[in-house]
């Protein structure tokens, strides 16, 4: 991953009310979310939460789908993924990182 498309994502996921629509649609997973449910999870108003699921589906981190009258928002798990991975690149001084769930620490072994 490029430095450029790192910085994009992060970006994006640096105004509040889009990284909490970003980690609602995380949690759902592959099952999705429309705007209607987020809506109602969020309370965020119809018009600012099109404008920040435009700007992260224009950034990638969200893939969208049309099923009928819906659109489902679903995570791209590639890029999540690679972001990570562009993150824990140089951690640990090369030696590989586990993530301890029950500290929530990075461990280098």
């Amino acid at each position: 991953m490029k430095n450029t498309e790192a910085v994009e994502a992060f970006v994006a996921l640096g105004q509040e009310s889009r990284l909490n629509v970003f980690r609602l649609i995380v949690q759902k997973g592959d099952i999705g979310l429309t705007p209607t449910q987020i809506i109602e999870k969020l309370g965020i108003p119809n018009a600012t939460l099109s404008f920040h699921l435009k700007e992260l589906v224009n950034t990638k981190l969200l893939l969208v789908e049309r099923q009928s009258r819906n659109l489902i928002y679903r995570p791209n798990a590639d890029l999540v993924t690679n972001l990570s991975e562009f993150l824990l690149e140089n951690c640990c001084s090369g030696k590989t990182c586990v993530i301890k769930r029950v500290n929530k620490k990075v461990v280098c072994k």
